[in-house]
Formats: structure tokens, sequence, C-alpha cells
């Protein structure tokens, strides 16, 4: 072992000219991942009643859309009712026919709009937040300073979750080795995202200013709630000293929008804390069952 090597994990490891794929490594989502894209199968979505359709899982990322359909619906926009589908990505259901037809790029969440002939398809969480809030015209400024810096946080977020989710994430919860330069190389910029969301929300009620946008429903699931909840690095990153963002975290899980909307497509949890699929709004009433039972 020479010094160029010396501490590589695996020992020796010398990343090779071409890279060819090896599922040793690949953690716990080894089976599904590839370096290749399309179906891998054949298999029709189901279609509900509603004008939209969503086909995801309750994630982060998944939480941002079911999140601000509950929100629209609260403020009175009826034509926000919908369908959400479980797709279960740790079973690859994101790789059947129907659903990459969607999102060529196989990840949730993805909706169809079914309120128009034909049908609109959007993928990307990002896209889907701006695409429903321009539709019913709530939760995103028109006014150009606000909608701009409304953008400015939602692209953020779009930007910073791969940090989250791709590396820290992985390398602290799901890899099968830790490696201590991974892990601390995330946590480093995790931290420095948290800070800059501490920072700007000591001055401002939400991060677009003073109005509750498409920007906090983006970053809310992830910053730090996928800390708190998907990864459990809350304690392994003092989430709690960021006492500005907590304020705003703790504020926004209050909004009894969020709280169903959080629990939706999700496939885990304590009883009355998830609900598979959402078709109506009466399914909420089943996890108060299920709670009190």
């Amino acid at each position: 072992m020479n010094d160029t090597t010396r501490g590589n994990q695996p020992a020796g490891y010398v990343p090779p000219k071409v890279w060819s794929p090896d599922t040793q490594y690949g953690g716990q989502f080894a089976s599904i991942n590839s370096p290749v894209s399309g179906a891998r199968f054949e298999q029709a979505l189901p279609v509900g009643r509603h004008p939209l359709q969503l086909y995801s899982q309750g994630t982060p990322n998944g939480q941002k859309v079911t999140i601000l359909l509950e929100e629209l619906l609260a403020a009175g926009h009826s034509g926000a009712e919908y369908d959400a589908w479980l797709i279960d990505i740790f079973k690859g259901d994101q790789f059947g026919s129907g659903f990459v037809e969607i999102n060529p790029n196989s990840k949730i969440p993805a909706l169809v709009d079914r309120s128009v002939d034909p049908g609109i398809n959007i993928f990307e969480s990002g896209s889907i937040l701006v695409y429903l809030a321009e539709k019913f015209g709530a939760f995103l400024p028109t006014e150009r300073r606000a909608r701009t810096r409304t953008l400015n946080w939602l692209m953020w977020q779009m930007g910073t979750a791969p940090f989250v989710g791709g590396g820290l994430g992985h390398f602290y919860a799901y890899a099968p080795l830790k490696i201590e330069y991974a892990i601390d190389r995330y946590a480093m910029e995790v931290k420095r995202q948290l800070h800059v969301l501490d920072t700007h929300l000591a001055r401002n009620a939400f991060l677009a200013g003073d109005e509750y946008t498409i920007a906090d429903m983006a970053v809310w699931p992830w910053h730090p709630g996928s800390l708190f909840g998907v990864y459990g690095t809350h304690e392994f990153l003092a989430v709690q000293e960021y006492t500005h963002l907590m304020r705003w975290y703790k504020s926004i899980a209050e909004r009894p929008a969020v709280d169903r909307g959080r629990r939706v497509n999700r496939t885990a949890g304590e009883p009355g804390e998830y609900l598979r699929e959402r078709h109506d709004a009466s399914d909420f009433d089943t996890l108060i069952r299920q709670a009190s039972a």
C-alpha cells in the first residue's frame, strides 16, 4: 500500500480508469440502484375519481406535495381534491412502465392533472409545487420581489437536499460501512445549511418574509424534518441549537394541513401516524380511530 492509498476504504482502493457498477457497496438500496434508466416491468397505474392523481411516497420530497394539497384544500380550493397512490420505492414500484411514462427519471413524487384533456404530467417536487400554486393562485406571491424571494428559497432547497439525502443521510444511516471522511464532509455542509436557515429566520417569520409560501413547504420536511425522522441525525448535528430554525419548524408543524400532509403515503410509524393512501378527506378519520384504539 503506498501513501496515496493509505486509509482508503476499502483498503488500498484506487478508482479504476473506467467505472463499472458493483452492488457490493450499494448498501440498503443496492437492489433498486442501477446506472441505467427506463421501465423494468409492465405495470399500469391506478386512477381515482379526483382531478389530481398523485403517485408518491411519504418521504421528505413526497411530503412537500401532500402538504401543499392539504393547505390548498384548507384554504377552500375544492379543485385540489386528490388521490394519493403509494409508490413503494423500497420495492421498486417507481420502475413500473406506468410510472416511468409520467416521470422518466423514476423518482417520486409524480402528479397527473386530469382536469384537462389530455392530462398534464408533472414530475420533480419543485415543479409540482409551482404548478399547483400557479393553478390555484395560492402560496406563491404574484408581486415580483416576493415571488422571486419564494423561488430563491425553493431552488435553494432543490439544490441542497441532495447533500442531506444523498450525502449525510446515506453515509450516516444507510451505508454498509461507516466512513469518517464521508460523514464529516457531509455533516459540515448540512451544518452550514442549518446555519443559513437559522440566520435568515432570525430576521424573517417565513423564508420569503412575512408570508407562508411553497418555499416553507419545500424546506420544512428536509430541514430539519429529515434530520429528525428519516436519518435520526438530530442529536449528532445538535439541531436544537438553531433556535430560530426550530421556532419556524414548530410553528409550521402546528398547522393542521401540514399535520395531515406529512402522514400521507407513509408506510411505517405509530398507529395514527401514517396513511398509506389517501382518496378522500374522510380517510384521516381512520388515523384518529387507529390512534385511539
